[in-house]
């Protein structure tokens, strides 16, 4: 089987060839990237000697929301193990400088993950030497894993979910997809429907075990009311104003924004929105956006002075969270369109009504666990949005109800690192 994927991997390299090269030439996340997931060039901090006590453990994390939910496991096995014997990779250029902001003094070094070429997962192999190897949720890729196995090295998924959509296209491809999951030696699912899918896949079920979400257990996100207070007066926020922070939006998403926005501007004069981009290199293009509608807009890093601004977009990595301390009302993006949305978590940690669009698949039961306490309010449109801000905004004493219920379901379901975290200490190859 493996020899089938390298194949039809190699075809599609030549076919596609003309195509790659210009693009990673062009992007300046390829060029920046390419060489170091190629394995051709080790990150400047990928000191490759082996810690001087104990075991290496690899964690691997996709993007920006998975390091995000890696975050409190990390510092659990910190703890246990110390950060010499833990590294840390990620695929994206924005998830490697996230785990680089947060998990730089907790880890050993931090990587790109490599391409699933035989070359480039053999070299960067050869440079980690891992004893274990614990992937966050999703990124599973076939000749990593074989390389692993071959190495008799194991492989944990952990925090894994298997989304209806998903499950289907795994099923569909079951003669390719049953071994690959098979090179798992442990699969920590987030719920017993997850762990379903997994067995109905072919995993065994002494292989798969249920220890929850770890997105509940993130790390500690109070932020003291001299915090706010000085986070406030550095972006030139007032006070009396209330205001709205959307976190992770997506091209598309902030249109729909805007629409609202104007609507709500009529009633709240002092309302002032904070847009922070999935990709803050969308921030200039966001600003005109909502320029063209009319607003006073400005990105955090070429504003001098915000005051009297409408909109600020938030072009700068790793402040979201505190920001979602400041809001009235937080809305989740990657929601209104099909992306799959982004923790909701994030904001009902601060005790915030929270706003998501129907497209959660990826917090599947997060969502219906906010929405079925009242912690939550789905939206659609501009419109919807609207009349669910306004509710809030009108009526204060609803808005703190919601918040409470959207802190008793992040509070009420910790516990899963722990579970996860007795998981991976049971391995052998750690003693």
């Amino acid at each position: 089987m493996i020899t089938l994927y390298n194949l039809l991997l190699f075809i599609a390299l030549i076919i596609g060839f003309p195509v790659i090269i210009p693009l990673v030439l062009l992007s300046d996340k390829g060029r920046k990237t390419f060489l170091q997931r190629l394995g051709l060039k080790p990150a400047q901090e990928c000191r490759t000697h082996k810690p001087e006590t104990g075991k290496r453990i690899w964690i691997h994390a996709l993007s920006v929301g998975e390091v995000l939910s890696a975050l409190p496991l990390v510092e659990k096995l910190t703890e246990r193990f110390g950060s010499r014997n833990i590294v840390f990779s990620a695929s994206t250029r924005t998830g490697f400088e996230t785990a680089d902001s947060l998990l730089k003094e907790k880890t050993q070094f931090i990587f790109f993950f490599p391409y699933d070429l035989l070359f480039s997962v053999k070299i960067l192999a050869n440079r980690i030497k891992p004893d274990l190897v614990v992937i966050v949720e999703t990124d599973i890729w076939p000749n990593f894993l074989y390389e692993m196995e071959s190495r008799k090295v194991p492989v944990i998924l952990v925090n894994a979910r298997l989304s209806e959509r998903s499950f289907r296209g795994y099923r569909r491809f079951s003669f390719f997809t049953k071994p690959l999951f098979a090179k798992f030696r442990t699969i920590c699912t987030q719920a017993a429907e997850d762990a379903r899918r997994f067995a109905l896949l072919g995993v065994s079920e002494k292989a798969i075990l249920i220890t929850g979400n770890i997105k509940f257990d993130q790390a500690d996100t109070s932020v003291s009311d001299t915090e706010i207070k000085a986070l406030r007066e550095s972006l030139n926020i007032a006070e009396f104003g209330t205001l709205i922070v959307a976190g992770s939006t997506h091209e598309g998403e902030e249109q729909i924004l805007s629409d609202a926005f104007s609507q709500l501007k009529k009633l709240y004069p002092d309302n002032i929105l904070l847009i922070v981009p999935r990709d803050p290199a969308r921030g200039i293009s966001v600003c005109r956006l909502f320029r063209k509608s009319g607003f006073s807009a400005v990105t955090l890093s070429e504003s001098k002075d915000s005051r009297g601004t409408d909109v600020m977009v938030i072009d700068r990595i790793g402040l979201l969270r505190k920001l979602y301390a400041l809001a009235d009302i937080a809305f989740v993006g990657g929601s209104l369109l099909p992306f799959g949305g982004h923790n909701p978590l994030e904001p009902a940690a601060f005790s915030k009504p929270v706003l998501f669009g129907p497209y959660m698949s990826d917090f599947a039961e997060i969502a219906d666990m906010l929405l079925s306490s009242g912690g939550a309010v789905q939206v659609r449109d501009a419109e919807s949005f609207y009349k669910a801000a306004t509710g809030f905004l009108e009526d204060k004493t609803k808005a703190r109800h919601s918040g409470r219920m959207a802190a008793y379901v992040f509070y009420a379901n910790k516990g899963a690192v722990e579970k996860t975290l007795n998981v991976i200490s049971s391995f052998p190859s750690l003693s």
